[in-house]
C-alpha cells in the first residue's frame, strides 16, 4: 500500500470516529435534557414522603404510649356500658395527660409536617370538585370551640366529618386516630381517650 493510501485510510477513519463521537455526544445529551423535569421534582417528592414517614413515626411513638398505659386499667366487660366506656376513656386520658405533661403544640404536627400537610389538602382543593369540598367542611364544621393538648374533646361539641377527598391526600393513620376538623384547625384526635393529641391552625382553606 502506498504512502498515499496510507494517509486516506487513516483519515477516514478519524473523520468516521469523529462523527461517532458527535452522534454519542448528541445521543447523551438528548438523554441528560428528558430527565431534567424527573430529576427536578425528586427532591420535592423525597422530601415529602420523608415527612410523612417521620410524622407517621411520631404518631406511632404515641400509641405506643396510649397503650401501654391503656393495659393498666381494668379490663371491659363482656357487654360494655356507655357508661363504663366513657369511664374509661376518662381514665385513659388523665393517664395520657399526666405521662404527657410537657407535650406542646407540634410536637407530632411540626412545622414542616404542617406545610406538607396544607400543601396535600391544596391538593385535593384544586381539582374540579374543590369548591364543594370546601363548602362541605365549613358545613359540617362546628365552629370556634376552644382546644388544648392532652384536653378532653369537648363533649357538647359533634365530630366533623371529613371530606374522603381530603383524607385521601393525608397519611393514613392507626385505627385509633382520626383527623378532625374544629373551625380553622385541623386536630389529631385519640379515639378511645376522646383526647386532642396535637393540632395546627389555619388548616381550613379560606
Amino acid at each position: 500500500m502506498t504512502s498515499v493510501s496510507r494517509c486516506s485510510s487513516a483519515t477516514i477513519a478519524a473523520d468516521v470516529a469523529t462523527r461517532r463521537r458527535s452522534v454519542l455526544a448528541a445521543a447523551a445529551f438528548v438523554c441528560l435534557t428528558a430527565l431534567v423535569p424527573a430529576a427536578a421534582q425528586a427532591p420535592r417528592v423525597n422530601a415529602d414522603a420523608q415527612l410523612s414517614v417521620d410524622f407517621l413515626n411520631r404518631v406511632n411513638t404515641y400509641l405506643e404510649l396510649h397503650k401501654k398505659l391503656e393495659a393498666t386499667l381494668p379490663p371491659f366487660s363482656a357487654k360494655p356500658t356507655p357508661t363504663e366506656i366513657d369511664t374509661h376513656a376518662r381514665a385513659l386520658a388523665r393517664l395520657i395527660a399526666q405521662a404527657r405533661s410537657s407535650a406542646a403544640q407540634g410536637d407530632l404536627l411540626t412545622r414542616d409536617v404542617r406545610a406538607y400537610l396544607r400543601r396535600q389538602m391544596n391538593r385535593a382543593l384544586a381539582g374540579p370538585d374543590g369548591a364543594a369540598i370546601k363548602a362541605s367542611i365549613r358545613e359540617d364544621n362546628v365552629g370556634p370551640v376552644k382546644v388544648r393538648i392532652n384536653t378532653r374533646y369537648p363533649d357538647a361539641a359533634p365530630l366533623s366529618t371529613m371530606p374522603p377527598q381530603i383524607l385521601a391526600e393525608l397519611p393514613k393513620l392507626p385505627g385509633d386516630m382520626e383527623y378532625h376538623f374544629i373551625a380553622e384547625r385541623l386536630i389529631l384526635l385519640d379515639v378511645h381517650a376522646q383526647m386532642v393529641v396535637d393540632y395546627m391552625d389555619d388548616a381550613v382553606p379560606k
